[in-house]
């Protein structure tokens, strides 16, 4: 008997990342209904989210705790990029689309925020995505 290992559902994967990255648009379009308290850190987290959701449309076998790591991997090495401000960088950064991807500027509790993003999609992702056969 063979053993068939567990995969993602990818169209909710596609659907979730779709989603997310709708919210996290309009938490910056629409700064107003989001909590002030929160400031900019729910697209951060919605962000980090999408990472997740994106990563897991191509790794549909890669377990949840992988798949919520590499995220986190992918999510902290761009912040630590934003460390790097060579004039190129830089003006792609000034670019609307450049920014949303890659930031601006170096912040501590963006990581906290991406941290909090990635365990909310691993949730999600454990408990509706990921399908054992």
């Amino acid at each position: 008997m063979f053993l068939v290992k567990p995969e993602r559902r990818r169209l909710l994967q596609v659907g979730a990342t779709v989603a997310v990255i709708a919210l996290g648009l309009a938490s910056r379009a629409f700064p107003q209904f989001v909590p002030a308290v929160l400031g900019k850190y729910p697209g951060d987290a919605l962000w980090a989210m999408m990472i997740v959701f994106a990563l897991g449309i191509v790794a549909t076998r890669m377990r949840t705790w992988q798949l919520a790591l590499t995220a986190l991997l992918i999510c902290f090495a761009v912040e630590f990029g934003q460390l790097y401000q060579a004039p190129w960088i830089v003006a792609l950064r000034a670019h609307p689309l450049g920014h949303l991807v890659l930031g601006s500027a170096f912040g501590w509790v963006d990581l906290i925020a991406y941290t909090a993003g990635v365990a909310i999609a691993a949730l999600v992702d454990k408990a509706a995505l990921f399908k054992r056969r």
